[in-house]
């Protein structure tokens, strides 16, 4: 067997196992644990997600990883943010001499001792959902190869963040719509009105007191008292 079909079969398998994690940080563990395996010369591993309040690193290999996200994100420079905003792969073969990162480069080459690095964008046909790192002690430590099994790595990661997230969402969705109906279902045992009635209460009260309808809901539920 041939190193390029050991890797196809290796990325395969490990879709299966990202498939099978259950919820996002379950997926970005899975991944942080297997791309070491997958990627030759591949030292440490972070995955940098978009949130509503910016760029998180939720799954790392270990404090080192962390501590180079974090002095990414204190000098506003590094391969993350140009694979968020301008490439879907950046590569550096040494960071203490790369032009691009003047003063994060050097830092961390010297502080974390990780010389080179690969980043891809994490992205959909919809959304950009954050970026892979895969960072080496070795410079120049990614060749051709690497590069090609890291992207193909990068889609498959993509595609079970994305489906991981669609599954989470809609169990907030369903949890969100099954406390609404026993909301409902409260008020009309109480008051004798129908579902169409009891719904309409709810989004009064919603609007009314400024609350989310589903936290009114909740509320009722809980305390089983009837909202004013």
């Amino acid at each position: 067997m041939d190193t390029h079909t050991r890797f196809v079969e290796q990325v395969a398998d490990a879709a299966r196992s990202m498939q099978q994690a259950s919820g996002t940080q379950r997926t970005l563990d899975e991944v942080v644990s297997l791309a070491p395996e997958l990627i030759r010369g591949c030292d440490l591993v972070g995955i940098s997600i978009i949130t509503p309040d910016g760029i998180d690193t939720p799954a790392g290999t270990d404090e080192a990883l962390n501590r180079i996200d974090e002095l990414q994100f204190e000098m506003r420079e590094g391969p993350c943010f140009d694979a968020l905003e301008m490439h879907e792969l950046v590569h550096s073969r040494n960071l203490a001499t790369d032009t691009r990162w003047p003063r994060w480069g050097p830092h961390v080459a010297h502080e974390i001792g990780v010389v080179c690095v690969l980043s891809y964008r994490l992205f959909t046909t919809e959304d950009s959902l954050g970026v892979l790192n895969l960072y080496s002690r070795e410079p120049e430590a990614f060749d051709l190869d690497d590069i090609y099994n890291g992207e193909a790595l990068a889609a498959h990661v993509a595609v079970a963040l994305a489906a991981s997230r669609q599954a989470e969402q809609l169990g907030m969705a369903i949890a969100t719509r099954t406390v609404i109906g026993q909301a409902e279902g409260i008020l009309m045992e109480r008051f004798d009105m129908s579902a169409e009635q009891a719904f309409a209460v709810l989004r009064r009260v919603s609007s009314h007191s400024n609350v989310k309808l589903n936290r009114v809901a909740e509320q009722l539920v809980r305390t089983r008292e009837t909202p004013t």
